[in-house]
Parts: C-alpha cells; sequence; structure tokens
C-alpha cells in the first residue's frame, strides 16, 4: 500500500472508530432510558443489566452504521479539502478516485461483513435479548402489565390495560385478557374484557390474583367433531365481578439464563425468512379459500335447493325472486336471511382483524428478509453521497459536517421509516418500502460524485443566471478592458 492511501485510510479509520463508539454510546443511553421501567426496581444485579445492554446492542448496527459512515464521510474529506490537501494532490495528478481508492475498498468489506452480520449475529442477538427480557419481567410480573400493549405472563396469559393507577400501580382499566387453551396451546380461543380491574396479591406471593369487574367473557369452544366445529361455536356471558388467578412458582424462580420458546421475522436469517414466507403465504392462502367456503355453507343456500316453487300454467306477475317460491318457504327464506346477514356481519369483522394481523405478520417478515440486502448497500451509497459532499464544502470537523450528515441521514430514515410502516398494512408493497430511501439515495451520490470529479459547486449560480437570461432572451453584456475595476 502506498504512503498516500495509507495515510487517507488511517485518517478514516481513526475518525470512524471515534464517531461508532461516540454514536453506539448515545443509542445505548436511549436504550436504558426506553426500558427504564422494565430494568428498575426489580433487585437487577449490574451483570444482568450488562447482559440486557450486550445482546441489544446488536440491533443498533442497522441505524448506527449508515449514520458513521455518512458523518465519517463528510469530516475526513472535507478537513482534506479546507486543508487543501486535495488540491496538492490533483496538483500531483491524483484525481479524487484515485484518493479514495483505499477508504472504497475498506467500506466494501465493511459492507460485506455487515451484511453477515446482519444476516447471523443479529438474529441470534435478537433471540437472546427478547428471552432475556421476558426472564427479567417474571421477576415482578405485575409490573410486566404494560400500558397500551399485550405482556405475557406464564404460558397461558396475555394481558393489557390502557391505564394503571394506584401507589402500586394496582388499579386497572379497560383489562383485555387472552388466555389459551392447555389442550390447543396454539390459538387465543378464550378472550376476556372488563371496564375495570384491581392487582389483588401480597408482595411475595406466588399468585397473581386480577378481581375483574364489569366485563364480558368469550370462549371459541373447540370441539373434536369436525362437523360441529365447521358451525364456530362460541360461548359468551356477562359478570359484575370475576377473579382469576395465576399460578406464579415457576415465574418466581428467577431464572434470567432460561430457554424459551420465542420467535419472530427479527430471529430469522435470510433461509430461515424465504421458508417462513413461504409459508405464511400458504396459510393465508388457504384461511381465504375456507373461510369463503365456510360463509357458502352457513348461508344456507344449499337448503333451498329443492324447496318447491309455484307451478302454475299461468305464471304469476313476478316483483321480488320470493315471489317464485310458495308463501310457507317465502317466510323462511326471509329469516334465514335475516339470521344470516347479522351472523356474516359479526364474523366479517372479526375476520377482517385477524386477516389483517395475518398480512402485517407477512409483510413484516418480507421487510424483515430485504433489510438484510439494504444494510451492505446503504453502507456503500452513503459513503459516495458523504465523501463527495465534503470534497465539495470544504469543511471538516464536528461542525457544518455533523449538521448536514444528521439533516441526510435523517432524511434517509424516516423516509424508509414511513414507507415501512405502509407496507406493514400493505398500503405499499415491502419490497419497495425496504428499498425506497436507499433508491433516493442513490441519484444523490451519483450526481455529487460527478460535482466532486468535476471540480463543481453544489450549485453553480452564475450558470444558473446564464440559463435563465437565456430563457427570456437577455444577453449578459460582456465587460470591456476600460470598465474592468483598476
Amino acid at each position: 500500500m502506498k504512503i498516500l492511501d495509507r495515510y487517507i485510510l488511517i485518517a478514516f479509520l481513526k475518525t470512524f472508530l471515534s464517531v461508532f463508539i461516540i454514536l453506539m454510546f448515545i443509542f445505548v443511553l436511549q436504550t436504558i432510558w426506553l426500558y427504564i421501567s422494565e430494568l428498575a426496581g426489580k433487585d437487577l444485579d449490574a451483570g444482568i443489566i450488562l447482559k440486557f445492554l450486550w445482546f441489544f446492542a446488536p440491533k443498533m448496527i442497522p441505524l448506527v452504521l449508515p449514520l458513521t459512515i455518512l458523518v465519517t464521510s463528510l469530516m475526513v474529506f472535507g478537513s482534506f479539502a479546507e486543508k487543501y490537501e486535495f488540491a496538492a494532490m490533483k496538483s500531483t495528478g491524483i484525481s479524487l478516485q484515485r484518493a479514495m481508492g483505499s477508504v472504497i475498498g475498506f467500506i466494501a468489506i465493511l459492507s460485506i461483513t455487515a451484511f453477515f452480520f446482519a444476516n447471523n449475529v443479529i438474529p441470534y442477538s435478537e433471540y437472546k435479548w427478547q428471552n432475556l427480557r421476558r426472564n427479567i419481567s417474571q421477576f415482578k410480573p405485575s409490573m410486566f402489565i404494560s400500558e397500551g400493549q399485550f405482556g405475557q405472563i406464564g404460558d397461558d396469559f396475555n394481558i393489557k390495560v390502557e391505564e394503571k393507577s394506584g401507589d402500586r400501580g394496582q388499579y386497572l382499566k379497560d383489562v383485555v385478557i387472552h388466555k389459551k387453551n392447555p389442550t390447543r396451546p396454539n390459538g387465543n380461543f378464550t378472550v376476556i374484557i372488563a371496564d375495570n380491574g384491581e392487582i389483588d396479591s401480597e408482595e411475595g406471593s406466588n399468585t397473581l390474583s386480577l378481581i375483574l369487574k364489569k366485563g364480558n367473557y368469550y370462549e371459541d369452544i373447540q370441539s373434536q367433531n369436525p362437523a360441529k366445529q365447521n358451525t364456530e361455536p362460541f360461548a359468551k356471558s356477562y359478570f359484575d365481578e370475576y377473579a382469576i388467578n395465576i399460578d406464579l412458582t415457576a415465574l418466581n424462580t428467577k431464572d434470567v439464563d432460561k430457554e424459551n420458546n420465542l420467535n419472530n421475522q427479527n430471529m430469522y436469517n435470510i433461509r430461515e425468512l424465504r421458508v417462513e414466507i413461504d409459508s405464511l403465504s400458504e396459510s393465508y392462502s388457504k384461511d381465504i379459500e375456507a373461510y369463503t367456503t365456510n360463509m357458502y355453507y352457513r348461508s344456507g343456500v344449499e337448503k333451498f335447493m329443492g324447496s318447491p316453487i309455484i307451478d302454475t300454467a299461468q305464471p304469476p306477475a313476478i316483483t321480488t325472486i320470493l315471489d317464485i317460491y310458495k308463501p310457507a318457504f317465502q317466510l323462511q327464506i326471509v329469516k334465514l336471511a335475516l339470521n344470516n346477514a347479522k351472523g356474516t356481519l359479526q364474523t366479517v369483522d372479526a375476520k377482517k382483524v385477524e386477516f389483517k394481523e395475518k398480512t402485517k405478520r407477512l409483510n413484516k417478515t418480507e421487510i424483515a428478509l430485504h433489510e438484510k440486502y439494504v444494510l451492505p448497500i446503504a453502507c456503500i451509497i452513503l459513503f459516495f453521497v458523504g465523501a463527495p459532499l465534503g470534497a465539495i464544502i470544504r469543511k471538516g470537523g464536528m461542525g457544518l459536517p455533523m449538521v448536514i450528515a444528521v439533516l441526510l441521514f435523517l432524511t434517509y430514515h424516516f423516509i424508509g421509516i414511513f414507507a415501512k410502516n405502509s407496507a406493514e398494512d400493505g398500503t405499499m408493497h415491502p419490497f419497495i418500502a425496504t428499498w425506497l430511501s436507499t433508491a433516493i439515495m442513490l441519484p444523490l451520490s451519483i450526481w455529487l460524485t460527478y460535482r466532486a470529479t468535476t471540480d463543481q459547486g453544489i450549485f453553480d449560480f452564475d450558470s444558473f443566471l446564464q440559463r435563465i437570461g437565456r430563457l427570456f432572451g437577455i444577453k449578459r453584456k460582456k465587460e470591456t478592458p476600460e470598465e474592468l475595476p483598476k
């Protein structure tokens, strides 16, 4: 490696490591702030908290690494331009691309490493972090009943409340509980909804007692008979007060290293994501097909396939389709239609939510797959945004380059967030949503590299004014030697 390449690469690496450590420290502090409610007040030692942060840190790499590359390239190449080092290189015939050669090689190696890191390390750390988070929550399960989101207590209960109050957070409002069936653990067949609730357990007790008030109990009855199950039987009841006791004996063992059966799209590598997408797509198609078939049979149309119709030589005047049936069957048809309409509306509302969740899960899985490929490409593109931009603005250090880098990255990041949120509900295709922000930065990187290579600024006002003048037929007056300033 030549002296110049080594000099540029070492300067880049020093700044890169410094910026990476600073940004990672900032995001780790943000993590502590976000999850302080899950870590505080549970008598956790420092080792468990450090392990929590250690497993969470790899999740920050897809956010920290592109920002680090953008900031570093702006600062380093801006400093070279500010100190006229690029001018000295160009005077000896060394172009900007040649000066960037060693750093481009480093960025290429870093991008490949980031791809394998995202495919192998991040899924593993996600599983370990979620596993540790769940075990920590079981140290004090009453604190894991969070406002506005479901929290799992034990293997059978998922609880969500809208609001907690009281000195111990014991008073609950708008309680929703999903209870699993021990004989069929792969589904939530029981839903309990209550207006108010109260945690009535003594501290240190192995039983969590919930007193629910003014609510409804729904149970989707599971029958061993397939014919009966096709009718989708369910039970519904109302209660003024209902007590639930949850055994916490197994949870109070406080084993933070216990392995739980957890999985989501962030815990899979590329091969597993492809299998999961195929499985979810096939399951989704089968569910829609089964639902349409079930709705057809529940409509009762087959019952009237052979119903007697009016058989006369002179057919009567027909105003509605009911007129072709005999009066005795007309009443039955009307009652069946009304009952079917009411039942269908209720079923459609329930299935609409179910299919929406399945669609969201499928889209999130596809997004997770494309994110594995986006990270290395984004690192390369953001380097070709930051490096030529630093050479153009000719300003190094932590001032202006940091401001420009943060603005560019926030634009890149928020476009990605909004697009992915739109993709989760099906508004946008997951592929487009995942690659949109990177695709927007690609032409910007090409344009900035061209401007920096040809020694042009970001915007040439003189050329712009000349084009405006030609557009309106205004010719710029040439100055004579006598008119030139002396």
